[in-house]
């Protein structure tokens, strides 16, 4: 008796919930999307990445929506939003106490913040292979202004920045979280 009575309680309680308002806004994730290097980056190369990018084109890759595009590094948003842009790369570091893969953003398609700094190092000693990373969000209010690119710093002369056309090495990862 007593079941059925709670039972009856959750179906009136339900019934005094009911939604009566206005959904607004696209739900879920719109765009989703991953590029890579696709070979390495000489060593002690101090600079944007500016080649060598491709959309992952492994066969369990996919992307969602219309995805990035990118030109000479400069990655262009396709829908305004809020968006996690993050990065990975593999540094092979040769007797180097520090290295810098960087992540910049612009708001007005020419002046560029630098938003993350990733640094890997092997304390001078010997050579070895480093994966680092980061993330961050980034408001995109306009996809003709709002840019984002990245670029190396303080790599030693012997150190490079991996990549490679099959795997991801260095990688950089783009998702919409939801509206601006």
């Amino acid at each position: 008796m007593a079941i059925d009575k709670i039972q009856s309680e959750s179906i009136n309680l339900a019934d005094n919930f009911a939604f009566t308002g206005t959904v607004t806004g696209t739900p879920g994730i719109t765009q989703a999307d991953q590029w890579r290097m696709s070979a390495n980056r000489g060593n002690g190369v101090n600079s944007d990445i500016t080649a060598n990018l491709e959309r992952v084109d492994d066969g369990s890759f996919g992307y969602i929506g219309s995805g990035m595009t990118e030109s000479s590094g400069i990655f262009t948003f396709p829908a305004t939003g809020i968006y996690q842009v993050s990065a990975v790369g593999m540094i092979y570091s040769i007797s180097d106490s520090t290295t810098f893969l960087e992540m910049y953003v612009t708001t007005n398609n020419s002046s560029y913040d630098i938003v993350v700094n990733m640094n890997g190092g092997n304390n001078n000693s010997g050579a070895t292979n480093l994966s680092i990373g980061g993330n961050t969000l980034v408001d995109v209010t306009d996809t003709s202004n709002v840019k984002v690119k990245f670029a190396t710093s303080s790599m030693g002369g012997s150190s490079s920045l991996s990549g490679d056309t099959t795997s991801n090495y260095t990688y950089f990862t783009f998702i919409r979280l939801g509206d601006t």
